[in-house]
């Protein structure tokens, strides 16, 4: 297994193989959270129009953010904390974002996508094991989905070293991203919009047994598709 990292909208759409695109603050986070929560049908997409439209068609609920404040109109913004005792019941969620959501879009090229995050890293490199693909591409979205957010690419590098039976110290990274810029949000009580306890959600080591696939969906849609995951016999956890 060839395990390779690129970075934002560009790298996703160099991305082969089995592609996992990876948005820790907060877009693959939230999901995780969403779909552990009840959530049916889980559509993303990369326009706004195209999420109202397809919620208002299906009588879903809108979920995301633009520069990480909600957009107008929608029901949540992307926290996780604003969802986190939310019951969504079987509910269809509909969800866009400016990194996240952009980048399972622009992986046309891959045989496969799937989530990434640390929320359920386990479960990612999990898969990917029993997968063995020839390649795999992890898509570090970094901010906006045009400039490096060392969360993501730290996520590409633990879940690469993960792979590649290299040590990783969590607790390490956890320390190192609480200093970094894109993760201040949290720590600003004026940034409402990012909550404090977002941090500590966001970096919930392996919360999540299951990954999340991208099917096709509608037209500049896709279906998110949760996947258990059982750890293989004689692996210790990571971390």
């Amino acid at each position: 297994m060839i395990v390779n990292i690129v970075e934002c909208i560009e790298g996703a759409r160099r991305a082969a193989g089995v592609a996992v695109v990876i948005d820790v603050f907060r877009a693959f986070s939230v999901a995780c959270h969403a779909v552990e929560n009840g959530a049916g049908e889980y559509y993303a997409t990369a326009d706004v129009e195209v999420a109202r439209k397809l919620a208002a068609e299906r009588g879903g609920i809108l979920m995301g953010e633009r520069n990480c404040i909600m957009i107008e109109g929608f029901d949540y913004g992307n926290s996780p904390t604003e969802i986190e005792g939310v019951d969504f019941a079987g509910r269809t969620l509909v969800h866009t974002t400016s990194a996240g959501t952009q980048g399972l879009l622009a992986c046309a090229g891959a045989d496969e996508v799937i989530t990434g995050a640390f929320v359920n890293a386990g479960a990612v490199v999990e898969y990917l094991r029993a997968r063995d693909p020839e390649l795999v591409t992890l898509v570090a979205m970094g901010t906006g989905g045009v400039m490096r957010a060392q969360e993501d690419m730290m996520c590409a590098m633990y879940l690469k070293n993960a792979l590649e039976d290299y040590p990783n110290s969590f607790e390490t990274l956890k320390t190192f991203l609480a200093q970094v810029d894109s993760a201040q949000k949290f720590f600003d009580p004026g940034k409402t919009y990012a909550p404090e306890r977002d941090f500590e959600l966001c970096m919930a080591l392996d919360r999540f047994d299951f990954v999340l696939r991208a099917a096709p969906g509608p037209d500049g849609v896709v279906k998110l598709e949760r996947v258990v995951v059982e750890p293989a016999a004689g692996q210790a956890p990571q971390g």
